[in-house]
């Protein structure tokens, strides 16, 4: 079956090639049986292998178990389904291209793998992606991240599914008391875990080297990224990490950093109520699906949250992991770290009134670097300071990561999707996700030349650091190692190369903000 077919199935509508693959002659042998693939263009991609059992019934709310054994061979020609999420189809900016198709349910720890490996030996780089989605969806069949045009660069890509939402967070005391370890939430952590310990005990089967392992993560990804990198649970998992659109530019709380066990089990107390659930009986009697009805526009579930410092997976130390680390953001990021709340129009007498209330007595000194003489500049001058705000931030955060990584890439991508229908939202959060996977044509839009050479350069940047743990390679621009003393990144976009976090004030500025 092709990718497109499986698409289909799924009820998802691509422009994809025709071309029909070819099936694997030879199944690949895994601890919990043999699995076999199909090979399109080179490729061989197996999809929905289960890497843990699914955690249904009393395993609702506990850390993955392990999967069954099979006998036989488990044809791994289709996705497996998508975890529970309130599955939207869409949500502009983001088209279903980027966006959870078809089937959902709570038996959904499944990954797939793409890989040009003809033999065990060849052991290339393994690059196994976390997917975004504020914690409450998401999935590993999304189309743009299909893995095989990443595959052919010579790495073994990897793409778990995680528990999202209420099933994968929900933190509640009686929980807390059932576990040898006095931890409740992050479950979806802990699937992402056991996904790398699969990784681990079987991608050399598929021509994957388990000590050259990149987790790579866009947005709750990226969150995802930080917080295994200072897990206890994830030492010797993986040997790099890239982190796209998280760290520093999203509140400490979703990083697992700010809300305490005790202050997340009262939020599941009222969530659970607000079920009409008493007990932790209650909540596992309830059909899946009622934990993902809420309220029309809202963004994700009331009261449940992301990651938790609980202890056991994220520890209040917050050790950080020593390993290479590129980190960046997009240009479409800078609202996420906006002190502007909705306006019907903006003016001067409110982007003063936004300033003073987010700077206080630094307020004189931010007007005078981003002024708004009049209301036509409000505008511009917002995004302007948005822009500069943002990079700092993700500056900051580098400074102290640096202190434990060996080497730290940083970079801006502000590249816009060309989109004629939609040209306000530009270079959106997630938009480099395509680029980087060389899944440009899985999505109708005017594709120019100047697309398809930036897709090859972020896409060669991204496996060359899998292989190597530096970006840099033959015919590509180079790419300076993050230097705390400099305040530079990486551009992506028109221009690649070096550029400055903001002009010196600015930057300073937003340091001392940042670290008062």
């Amino acid at each position: 079956m092709s990718y497109l077919s499986k698409l289909i199935a799924l009820g998802a509508t691509l422009l994809l090639p025709a071309a029909m693959p070819e099936p694997v002659n030879s199944p690949v042998r895994i601890d919990t049986g043999l699995v076999s693939g199909t090979t399109d263009g080179g490729v061989t991609a197996y999809f929905g292998i289960p890497f843990a059992a699914p955690p249904v019934g009393q395993l609702r709310w506990h850390p993955p178990q392990p999967a069954a054994h099979w006998d036989g061979v488990r044809a791994a020609d289709h996705f497996g389904a998508s975890c529970m999420q309130d599955e939207v189809g869409s949500r502009l900016p983001w088209t279903k291209e980027f966006m959870t198709q078809g089937p959902i349910s709570e038996d959904c720890l499944f990954l797939n793998v793409w890989t040009t490996a003809k033999s065990p030996r060849e052991k290339q780089a393994v690059m196994v992606f976390l997917y975004g989605g504020g914690f409450s969806e998401g999935s590993s069949s999304v189309a743009v991240y299909d893995g095989a045009a990443l595959a052919r660069k010579g790495v073994v890509v990897v793409t778990p599914n995680y528990r999202v939402g209420p099933l994968g967070f929900l933190v509640y005391p009686e929980l807390t008391k059932e576990s040898e370890h006095h931890s409740s939430g992050n479950y979806g952590l802990l699937d992402q875990i056991a996904a790398l310990q699969w990784v681990q005990r079987n991608i050399a089967a598929f021509g994957g080297d388990p000590n050259r392992v990149t987790i790579f993560g866009q947005s709750a990804g990226a969150i995802s990224v930080a917080d295994l990198m200072r897990s206890p649970l994830a030492q010797g998992l993986f040997a790099r990490a890239i982190a796209e659109s998280g760290p520093g530019l999203f509140p400490e709380n979703l990083m697992g950093g700010a809300d305490t066990l005790e202050k997340r089990e009262q939020q599941g107390v009222k969530y659970a109520e607000s079920k009409g659930a008493h007990s932790l009986a209650d909540l596992r009697a309830l059909p899946a699906a009622d934990f993902y009805k809420r309220d029309p526009g809202a963004r994700g579930p009331a009261g449940v949250g992301g990651p938790v410092t609980d202890g056991w997976v994220l520890t209040a130390e917050h050790p950080a992991r020593e390993a290479p680390l590129v980190v960046g953001m997009v240009a479409g990021d800078a609202a996420f770290a906006s002190f502007f709340g909705p306006q019907a129009a903006p003016t001067v007498a409110g982007y003063t009134s936004a300033a003073q209330k987010t700077y206080g007595d630094r307020a004189a000194a931010f007007l005078k670097l981003y002024p708004a003489e009049k209301d036509s500049d409000v505008s511009a001058a917002k995004a302007a300071s948005q822009t500069d705000r943002a990079r700092v931030s993700l500056d900051v955060w580098c400074q102290n990561q640096v202190k434990h990584s060996e080497t730290v890439y940083t970079y801006y991508f502000d590249h816009a999707i060309p989109w004629p229908a939609h040209p306000e939202f530009g270079a959106f959060h997630s938009s480099e996700v395509p680029y980087i996977f060389e899944t440009l044509k899985l999505m109708d839009r005017p594709w120019t030349a100047e697309d398809f050479k930036l897709s090859e350069i972020v896409s060669s940047y991204w496996s060359n650091f899998a292989k190597a743990g530096d970006p840099n390679g033959s015919g590509l621009p180079q790419w300076p190692a993050y230097n705390p003393d400099s305040h530079g990144t990486m551009e992506l976009g028109g221009h690649v190369g070096p550029i400055p976090e903001a002009d010196p004030a600015k930057a300073e500025f937003f340091i001392s903000y940042f670290k008062e």
